[in-house]
């Protein structure tokens, strides 16, 4: 599994060759961040997975700087970040919005009849009504985004965080049973 994630993941070496990032080498060189094993590529998917739902073009640099405080791989989790593109950031918007809504009428912080409203359509209402009526139905969205958001980039994070460490145990558990094949094939052939 590690070799097929080294093909494409850049090395210790670039990191250090690399002139834009010369300002940032005692940072970023540090070994945690570059290691490969199970606790390190967990650390990662989550850290990828919790910042891949960060707003707007944030991701990446939410996921360096979570991946450098928690001394994580970093460029699995840069890599990580990418499940959200143009055609995943709308499902998963409108779940976080679904899944916030819930949240917040279960704590009794909004009315249980609360639910998604489409945008308010150009019509013979002026351009500036248009864009006032626009801002106040997502002012309305806004709380329930958000929360739902974090909580959907929590979720995710923590699922993903143990699903690789599970993953990876049954790639080591195979491992070690087709290393005691050999050994008894070579034990036999004897």
């Amino acid at each position: 599994m590690r070799k097929h994630l080294r093909k494409y993941l850049p090395g210790h070496e670039a990191i250090s060759a690399n002139r834009w990032l010369k300002p940032f080498q005692s940072t970023l060189l540090h070994p945690r961040l570059w290691h490969l094993n199970r606790h390190s590529a967990a650390g990662a998917v989550a850290t990828g997975l919790f910042c891949g739902l960060i707003p707007g073009p944030f991701q990446m640099i939410g996921a360096a700087a979570s991946a450098i405080v928690f001394k994580v791989n970093l460029p699995l989790a840069l890599l990580v970040t990418l499940y959200t593109n143009p055609l995943t950031i709308v499902p998963l918007y409108v779940a976080a919005f679904a899944l916030g809504s819930s949240f917040l009428v279960v704590l009794g912080a909004e009315p249980a009849g609360h639910r998604f409203v489409t945008p308010p359509e150009y019509g013979d209402q002026g351009l500036l009504s248009w864009i006032l009526s626009l801002l106040d139905w997502m002012a309305q969205l806004g709380t329930p985004l958000a929360v739902g958001l974090f909580l959907l980039a929590a979720l995710l994070a923590v699922v993903g965080y143990f699903a690789t460490r599970f993953v990876w145990r049954l790639h080591l558990l195979h491992q070690w049973r087709q290393r005691a094949a050999r050994r008894n094939v070579v034990k036999d052939t004897k």
